[in-house]
């Protein structure tokens, strides 16, 4: 038997982020895991960040995590992304090479305290209503905090065509008792699916055919402290496209693909359909963008990003081999589809601790996510509440105007999920004080009063503060009259201007107005972003101001929603099921509008007159 303070089940993105935050903090922590040479893995596309994924990154590197320290230790391919938008949704995407970036999270992990079991969990030792640890199929594992992140591992099933193997992806088991024993809980689950493309030998495919999509340049980085001294090799993406005679193909034989068959009963994510979807879906399109990306510096093979798929082999293999530079692709592994249980998120609270047990936190897939990111955001938190509350320290949640991840929780405990859910900036309504690049602005002193980062990057971060501010106090100073425009035309004006105010007009040619060093150009793009957005930002403060109030403001556990008029049947059910404890929660909630918050504040006010005359 082994004693520990907290025990991490799964070692996905979920769990080694869960486990490390438990570490860093100075507790003992057991990961348990079928593998270890699997920890780490990407078991999907090998890619990093990406639109509203990258700020989720940027703040787990805010708050010392692993994944940014990985992506950069492994990148292949750096790009950003919504260039031609502003800053607060433009996003860095990195591809990884998929051996690099587990051995690099293996590698971080030696250095803690973490102590790795390869071993199935079996069973969750209970007493009364709390988690103590749990019994593997070799040892019995005790633990003050329990957090489960079995990804699609929950009973997963993998199917391609009509053959069903038992297994969360290729080469890894499926866990039967555990999910058996939730079940046997009467815990509110459901079955979710996620899907993979075939790999293919990059030597097989015609690159000449294909469009070249090379990185950015000057290559940037995607964690703003733990870095390399270098780069790995850089390698180009590829773009390829469907045709007529491949959607024939697909659509000729839909009736064998396991998603259509009536085998899968899981729902699918929506954003990152199978091509059997597209093409049944999308009748009218011509064809679809196929990204071929390389899974490795000194590998022959590629992920065919965007060809998602449950047919059988060999209409993989015919559909595949119908594309234009794939004509004599050579098939390595074939796409499946993957089904799994999940928790409804519902039932968690906003530490991500189950309202169901004590000291048991879920993360990950298992709470019906997709994603890396959006997964191990949640061990993140996950490890930062069980190790808190077992120090007895205040919780710490993330609103939604502080973080991405606040929304992320947020949405998933409140909300839950009708199909697997994954970020996009627009589920951010503060999106504008939440870009990637001020995550740190955000966030890092809260992660070293956590006990996350030390007091080397704390004092590196303030110094760069203190230098910021000193930037822009000297671009308030430069007064000027006269500036150049795009055109570089003369601009005159009627009264002298801070070169620091006139970053916020577009018309300005900005590299003329203020000639910057190596040392400052990095302080001058960030104070022309923060000019520019400086009156949207201070309107959207105002409101967060003005909505927290409103938002704790408390709604009594026995308050009756049958009683106000003008709420719909439908929305006085949902509130009445799930009982909000706030306004917050309420006006979060899906299909609560603006107009039926004011209807339960009036009602409240309206008790709280009564009882006060009573």
């Amino acid at each position: 038997m082994y004693k520990f303070d907290v025990v991490v089940v799964g070692g996905g993105h979920a769990g080694v982020e869960a486990a490390y935050a438990v570490s860093r903090i100075g507790l003992s922590c057991a990961l348990v895991t079928f593998s270890y040479k699997t920890i780490g893995q990407m078991s999907c596309n090998p890619a990093i960040g990406g639109l509203g994924k990258s700020h989720i990154v940027r703040e787990i590197d805010a708050m010392g995590g692993l994944m940014p320290q990985a992506t950069d230790m492994s990148g292949i391919q750096y790009r950003t992304l919504n260039t031609r938008k502003g800053d607060a949704v433009q996003a860095l995407r990195v591809q990884c090479d998929r051996d690099l970036y587990k051995k690099a999270i293996q590698k971080i992990l030696k250095k803690t305290n973490i102590q790795v079991f390869e071993e199935e969990v079996e069973d969750l030792i209970i007493k009364k209503d709390s988690v103590y640890g749990v019994i593997t199929n070799k040892n019995t594992i005790k633990a003050k905090k329990t957090i489960l992140t079995t990804g699609t591992f929950l009973n997963g099933k993998m199917y391609i065509g009509t053959k069903i193997t038992l297994g969360g992806r290729v080469g890894d088991g499926s866990s039967i008792p555990l999910s058996d024993k939730l079940y046997g809980m009467k815990i509110p689950m459901g079955r979710l699916k996620t899907g993979t493309p075939a790999r293919i030998r990059t030597s097989s495919i015609n690159l000449k055919k294909l469009e070249e999509q090379p990185g950015e340049r000057p290559t940037p980085w995607m964690s703003l402290y733990n870095r390399p001294k270098k780069h790995q090799k850089q390698l180009s993406c590829y773009v390829a496209r469907t045709n007529q005679e491949t959607h024939k193909i697909i659509k000729d034989n839909t009736h064998l693909s396991a998603m259509y068959s009536g085998n899968i009963i899981g729902i699918g994510p929506r954003y990152c359909p199978s091509i059997e979807d597209k093409v049944n879906r999308f009748k009218d399109k011509e064809s679809h963008q196929i990204f071929i990306e390389p899974e490795g510096i000194n590998k022959d093979l590629v992920y065919p990003n965007g060809i998602s798929t449950s047919l059988p082999e060999e209409t993989q293999l015919k559909f595949i081999q119908s594309i234009e530079g794939l004509e004599r692709s050579v098939v390595e592994e074939f796409g499946y589809a993957v089904e799994y249980d999940f928790v409804d998120p519902r039932s968690l609270n906003k530490t991500l601790e189950t309202k169901f047990l004590k000291n048991f936190y879920l993360a990950g897939q298992i709470n019906g996510t997709t994603g890396y990111e959006e997964a191990a955001a949640q061990g993140l938190m996950a490890g930062i509440n069980a190790a808190r509350k077992l120090l007895k320290k205040t919780n710490i949640v993330l609103e939604r105007s502080e973080a991405y991840i606040g929304v992320l929780i947020d949405d998933l405990t409140n909300h839950g999920i009708t199909e697997p859910y994954r970020m996009f900036t627009s589920r951010a309504e503060h999106r504008l004080l939440l870009s990637q690049n001020n995550a740190e602005q955000r966030l890092l002193l809260k992660a070293y009063d956590i006990g996350l980062v030390g007091s080397k990057r704390k004092e590196d971060f303030l110094r760069k503060e203190k230098n910021y501010k000193e930037f822009i106090k000297k671009l308030k100073k430069i007064k000027i009259t006269r500036f150049k425009d795009n055109n570089k035309n003369n601009i005159e004006l009627q009264e002298k201007k801070t070169a620091f105010s006139l970053l916020s007009r577009t018309d300005v040619d900005k590299k003329s107005l203020f000639k910057t060093t190596k040392e400052n150009k990095s302080l001058y793009h960030r104070a022309t972003i923060e000019s520019k957005y400086s009156g949207y930002i201070k309107k959207q403060l105002r409101e967060v101001e003005k909505t927290k109030k409103q938002n704790k403001k408390k709604i009594p556990n026995n308050f009756e929603y049958s009683n106000i008029a003008g709420l719909s049947n439908e929305v006085k059910e949902k509130l009445n099921n799930n009982k909000p404890d706030t306004i917050g929660s309420a006006s979060r909630m899906e299909g609560v509008t603006p107009a039926a918050v004011n209807l339960i504040l009036i009602q409240i006010k309206k008790n709280e007159l009564l009882k006060q005359n009573a």
